[in-house]
């Protein structure tokens, strides 16, 4: 058991350590200027000697306060817990605290979270953020900025290009013969939901499909319930939904109404994160949440390291995952 004493000093590390307190400095801030077996040998001696670097002291003195905010627009959505999660542990490798912040959707509470957060972190990662371009700009001339699906250039962004994944998801209802669909869309703001209704589009055109879009407030399981009443007066004999806890709401409100999938009906979501989960097992356009938190957080480390912004675009593709709830449509 290691023996926890108060008022452990860093010289005291240092002495133990054999190296200079500088370097017991940059252990802790930035263990990128050492070499792996001098960052070791620190933390080692620093454990056992019960060491806590003092961050407030660090802050005052550097101006590094060793946290990084994350702020999300639904934290309650299954598509952000495995991008939290992930971010989390890449910020942990370099020592760094994730102050996490939710938006419930809103750009004014995202906006105010931004500026609360900027006197506390040194850098911001955005996901899905709600805000305009132009406030986006205004913050990251302040702060150092990584976004996530959102496509702004000259901000270090990750982006889950869907385009792919839709084009197949349309492509797939196409085979199976059917030639009237629905869009449920996701909030008016959202990068995500602009690039997928914009492929949904040009897939059905390509294909003399009929496409009906049905708006929803927010992309929540309640929304999708509502709109199933919207999505039958289009006659529609498929569904694609913004994601898959809207796909889910719509799954329920089927069944409410006696409506078999994919008997009667078939359904598909977007990103996935509950495809395997539903019943029947919902076919989803793929999704990479937990990798572009841990990407995006990458990013913001690196432009903390350098102290330089690079307009940096990493995109990821996607494809449909098919399960149970799309068949032929009815009458073939």
């Amino acid at each position: 058991m290691i023996k926890r004493t108060k008022g452990v000093t860093i010289s005291q590390v240092a002495d133990a350590a054999g190296v200079a307190r500088s370097s017991v400095s940059r252990a802790f801030t930035r263990p990128d200027m050492l070499s792996p077996e001098t960052v070791d040998r620190i933390l080692r001696a620093a454990e056992t000697l019960g060491y806590v670097p003092n961050h407030t002291a660090r802050a005052l003195s550097t101006g590094r306060h060793g946290n990084i905010g994350l702020i999300v627009p639904d934290i309650a959505n299954p598509f952000f817990p495995p991008l939290i999660q992930a971010a989390q542990t890449e910020a942990d490798r370099s020592d760094f605290c994730v102050f996490l912040g939710n938006t419930a959707e809103s750009p004014k509470q995202e906006d105010k979270l931004v500026g609360r957060f900027a006197g506390q972190v040194e850098g911001l990662v955005l996901a899905s953020s709600r805000l305009s371009d132009e406030r986006i700009r205004a913050h990251a001339r302040q702060l150092p900025l990584v976004l996530i699906n959102r496509d702004i250039e000259g901000i270090p962004r990750v982006l889950i290009d869907s385009s792919a994944g839709v084009r197949q998801a349309v492509e797939h209802l196409a085979n199976l013969g059917h030639r009237r669909i629905a869009y449920v869309s996701g909030p008016a703001a959202s990068w995500s939901n602009k690039q997928r209704r914009s492929a949904i589009r040009a897939g059905t055109t390509a294909r003399g499909m009929e496409l009906s879009i049905i708006p929803t407030p927010a992309p929540t399981y309640q929304a999708g319930r509502e709109a199933v009443a919207s999505v039958l007066q289009t006659g529609a004999s498929a569904v694609v939904a913004f994601d898959d806890l809207t796909a889910q709401g719509i799954l329920t409100g089927l069944a409410e109404r006696n409506i078999v999938v994919p008997r009667d009906f078939s359904i598909i979501g977007c990103d996935d994160v509950l495809g395997a989960m539903t019943f029947p097992a919902l076919t989803s356009v793929s999704n990479h949440s937990a990798d572009v938190g841990r990407i995006a957080i990458s990013m913001l480390l690196d432009i903390l390291r350098s102290r330089s912004v690079a307009d940096v675009r990493y995109a990821l593709d996607t494809k449909l995952v098919i399960r149970d709830t799309t068949a032929q449509a009815p009458g073939r």
